[in-house]
């Protein structure tokens, strides 16, 4: 199997940038696969297949009638990330998130942004996201947003662009790992000469940036990985970081607050429990807090959390800033908090709630990618060009109905990337999912979740909707580093 019958044709392409013109950094790789014997590379691809089935690598599709696990489809091809392209993303992100942090800070505080009139007031107040029950709230160290997954795109021009933010219970981390241990199976001598750096250490630093969340004083904090159980959609994720950890994975209904503390309940009696890293949404997590009739989540524990004997990771609150209509003031946050332009830009948003752009959203729904502002995982949109007339007119009716909750944006000619479909190559569109990290620092993991649009022609990249991941290399600049092709 070759490249040479590939086109990346009008698109941006990962791989190439020209037909049999690896991009730098890809040459090994390229050489490497098309030296290969015949239907090696596809009984490569079926051993990591196999493997993941082994490993149990799932997610649940809810209301599937084919059943609720499914194997997160992997295409053995990485996707390679050249060093001044990361140097842009880790920088961005890093200002990104520090500006979210101190929107967040602010708007359960003194508001100064809305006083400001830089976010109008009105578009907080009427997030659904929003929590009232977090004003005052003082997270420990002054973080609210330690475990972040931010969706970049990549257009024609060649420019990454911010897609959206999730700063609530980010997931796809797990498949970063054990993408990497598939692929320094799959490719070990291309893997080692291209000098890509590891993501081996994510677990280790989690652990960190929890631990560092705890209580003062305390030489060795308990922190467990809270969990809504076997049938949430990312449980895999939540047991196998876990069990990296080397921490307890519980269910709402292992813990207790007795005496002003969280406790956990063990074989031994109740033990303290000093950080819990959540993976339940607010509205779960403590039923006299938020939703009186939850199940999943531990009474009082907000009580807690409020006295500094708990941390909680995120902190309870950060849904307001995933919002998509708040998504579209981040460029203003960055410049408001810190006085920098936005070194990753958003994709330009129109604003339903404002009369004239929704007036240009309803004359150019064929266009335009519309969204509802707190859905996710590709659900609740709609893709213009796609769509049929019967569909933009039902989005029309509830946009009108709702202008607050939809936003638009042009469709971007998202990036391609070489798959592997029977016996040759296709193009299929790609995003990026790095993982940011904010404890006593911030740390990007050097690579991220590259999700990828397996039906042809397709833009939406979620699990959900058919698409599958790839290992991505972000490729060390380091004197001497290899990655050019053999001449």
């Amino acid at each position: 199997m070759d490249f040479k019958s590939y086109q990346p044709d009008a698109f941006y392409d990962e791989l190439f940038q020209g037909p049999g013109q690896p991009r730098a950094g890809a040459g090994l790789l390229v050489d490497r696969i098309e030296a290969l014997p015949d239907g090696e590379l596809t009984r490569r691809q079926q051993a990591a297949e196999a493997a993941l089935m082994n490993l149990g690598i799932t997610f649940a599709v809810y209301g599937d009638q084919q059943g609720t696990e499914k194997i997160f489809p992997f295409d053995i091809i990485p996707r390679i990330v050249e060093p001044h392209d990361w140097r842009q993303i880790e920088s961005g992100l890093k200002q990104r998130i520090q500006a979210l942090n101190l929107f967040l800070d602010d708007v359960y505080h003194d508001q100064k942004i809305l006083r400001d009139k830089v976010i109008p007031e009105e578009v907080i107040r009427s997030a659904s996201s929003f929590r009232k029950q977090c004003v005052g709230l003082k997270p420990p160290k002054g973080v609210w947003c330690h475990i972040t997954g931010t969706d970049l795109v990549r257009d024609n021009d060649g420019q990454f662009y911010v897609l959206e933010d999730n700063l609530r219970c980010p997931s796809g981390v797990s498949y970063v790992l054990e993408n990497r241990q598939l692929m320094k199976r799959t490719f070990p001598q291309v893997f080692e000469a291209s000098r890509v750096r590891p993501v081996d250490d994510y677990a280790s630093r989690l652990g960190q940036t929890l631990g560092h969340l705890a209580p003062k004083n305390l030489s060795d904090p308990t922190v467990v990985v809270l969990t809504p159980g076997v049938y949430n959609s990312a449980y895999f994720e939540h047991s196998f970081l876990a069990q990296q950890m080397g921490v307890e994975l519980v269910e709402g209904r292992d813990l207790v607050v007795s005496d002003g503390f969280v406790m956990m309940r063990t074989t031994r009696g109740l033990a303290r429990v000093d950080v819990i890293y959540r993976r339940i949404d607010d509205d779960f997590i403590d039923p006299l807090a938020f939703r009186d009739d939850s199940v999943l989540g531990v009474p009082g524990l907000m009580e807690v959390y409020r006295a500094g004997r708990v941390a909680l990771a995120n902190a309870p609150g950060t849904g307001v800033a995933d919002d998509k209509v708040v998504y579209a003031y981040v460029p203003d946050m960055i410049k408001y908090y810190l006085n920098e332009d936005a070194i990753l830009p958003n994709v330009p948003t129109y604003l339903c709630w404002r009369d004239k752009d929704r007036a240009h959203v309803l004359g150019h729904l064929n266009e335009l990618v519309v969204k509802a502002a707190n859905e996710s995982g590709g659900y609740g949109m709609l893709i213009g060009p796609a769509a049929s007339k019967q569909e933009q007119d039902a989005f029309a009716e509830k946009i009108q109905a709702s202008p607050r909750n939809y936003i638009a944006q042009p469709v971007v000619s998202l990036s391609r990337a070489p798959v592997i479909v029977g016996d040759h190559f296709e193009g299929r569109h790609v995003d990026l999912r790095p993982y940011i990290l904010y404890g006593e620092d911030i740390y990007v993991v050097p690579g991220g979740l590259t999700r990828v649009a397996l039906r042809k022609g397709s833009l939406v990249v979620n699990s959900s909707q058919g698409g599958g991941s790839k290992d991505t290399w972000v490729i060390d600049d380091a004197p001497g580093a290899a990655g050019t092709r053999q001449q």
